[in-house]
């Protein structure tokens, strides 16, 4: 395959542009030296390193762009390299030791505006303009680089993950979308949650809510360098907290359960007849009343007063892009199933029955149903999450979801602080050190 070289390798303490440096070590989070001003959307794993060509900023520069090496916040400007047209996957080895994987481009922000005339940065965006975007890497094999150091790609591994990463970042954004939906709709119904929503990671806690779904965070698989921040969150509020994280999130962590990420087109997820006699509709926002039932009838122990839960739901399917179907039996609502449309995901959530209706099919009917109402949305991905290998769980993969990805959801409890010295004052970007124990704790 192609070779390049490296012209320049550029750093910044956060903001643009990044300024040429000799050489720098490359380790799995990135650039050593290098900082994000926002750093919820940039950074992570998954974003270790910025990649861009020369050839790009000469055609930019032929345009009248004020652009040189470094300008647009790339970690390496390259020659001979156009990193835009290569397929996601494609290995690439800079130097002797270092070996990167293309992962996604770098979508370009409003930060970007003085490096463009009349503030066109969209010019670098893949959407406009497929060959002159910058790419994200992810680091295979850390090392160090400096400028004239030779860049050869190679073609992707046969076990690569990216696929399902790229997968993952789309239902992820979904989830979180769920949940900062949930936890308005919460606020509104007068439940005592305070939340944040930055970027990429999104952290609720609640004094009065105990359970999972108003005390956790979303975003930890792409970003794992902030953990610190996140566990500061619960500290503050002196709650308790799950993150969901693909490894341990410190020495000895050990899962309070773990969960299932599955997904299919719509037209693969399978339809399941009702149990006779039961008919299914797409209940009308004006007309909550049947699903405020359901969960009144299923709502113990799920973590909050039944008729607080009961209060949710007006709020939430008042929400655009949030659907609910129930099931009636003699006119009578039995179960009822979620749906949350979020840029062609439609995510499935909450699927309730009511106790003396269970065990007759209904849950496998609801996934069917809201598949084909995602399809009717204009949806071409469905997806769920459950506990692993629970009911919901086997019932989704029985419909044609295929599971896409595990982790575990870990229980920090701050009043029982397993990791006091891990916070955000620290350096994110490296291991975390104990000094009462002098080990190192990994970041997942």
């Amino acid at each position: 395959m192609s070779t390049g070289r490296v012209l320049s390798v550029n750093v910044s303490p956060g903001g643009l542009p990044k300024l040429p440096i000799e050489r720098a070590w490359v380790g799995r989070m990135g650039v050593e030296g290098d900082r994000h001003n926002d750093d919820t959307d940039h950074g992570g794993p998954l974003r270790a390193v910025c990649l861009f060509g020369i050839e790009i900023i000469e055609r930019l520069q032929s345009e009248g762009h004020p652009l040189v090496a470094g300008s647009v916040g790339e970690n390496l400007t390259t020659t001979g390299i156009e990193w835009s047209t290569l397929p996601a996957g494609t290995r690439v080895r800079v130097g002797e030791r270092l070996l990167l994987e293309i992962v996604k481009p770098a979508m370009p922000c409003d930060t970007q505006r003085p490096n463009f005339i009349r503030g066109e940065f969209k010019r670098i965006s893949i959407k406009l303009f497929p060959s002159d975007s910058r790419m994200y890497a992810r680091v295979l094999e850390e090392g160090d680089v400096r400028a004239g150091d030779a860049v050869e790609l190679l073609p992707p591994a046969a076990d690569s993950d990216v696929a399902i990463q790229l997968l993952l970042d789309r239902t992820d954004e979904a989830e979180q979308t769920a949940d900062v939906r949930l936890w308005r709709a919460a606020r509104e119904a007068g439940v005592d949650i305070h939340f944040i929503d930055d970027g990429e990671l999104a952290v609720a806690t609640s004094p009065t809510a105990p359970d999972e779904p108003f005390n956790h965070a979303d975003g930890l698989r792409a970003l794992p360098n902030l953990l610190p921040r996140v566990l500061d969150q619960f500290r503050a509020a002196g709650r308790a907290g799950w993150l969901p994280m693909a490894e341990a999130p410190w020495t000895g962590a050990v899962p309070d359960h773990e969960l299932s990420v599955t997904a299919a087109a719509p037209e693969d997820v399978a339809d399941a007849n009702p149990p006779e006699g039961v008919t299914l509709r797409h209940v009308d926002p004006s007309d909550v009343g049947a699903v405020r039932e359901i969960v009144r009838a299923v709502a113990a122990g799920i973590g909050i007063a039944d008729d607080e839960w009961a209060a949710l739901v007006g709020p939430l399917l008042a929400m655009r892009d949030v659907h609910a179907v129930a099931a009636y039996l003699d006119g009578e609502a039995v179960a009822c199933g979620m749906l949350h449309v979020h840029k062609k995901v439609g995510l499935l959530r909450t699927g309730l029955v009511v106790p003396a209706a269970r065990g007759g099919g209904l849950q496998r009917a609801l996934i069917g149903a809201r598949a084909r109402l995602a399809a009717d949305l204009g949806c071409d991905l469905v997806a769920a999450r459950a506990q692993k290998d629970s009911i919901s769980d086997r019932n989704l993969q029985r419909l044609g979801l295929r599971r896409i990805w595990e982790c575990g959801a870990y229980r920090f409890d701050p009043r029982a602080d397993p990791v006091p010295w891990l916070t955000e004052r620290g350096d994110s970007t490296r291991h975390a050190h104990d000094p009462a124990t002098a080990a190192e704790v990994p970041f997942a």
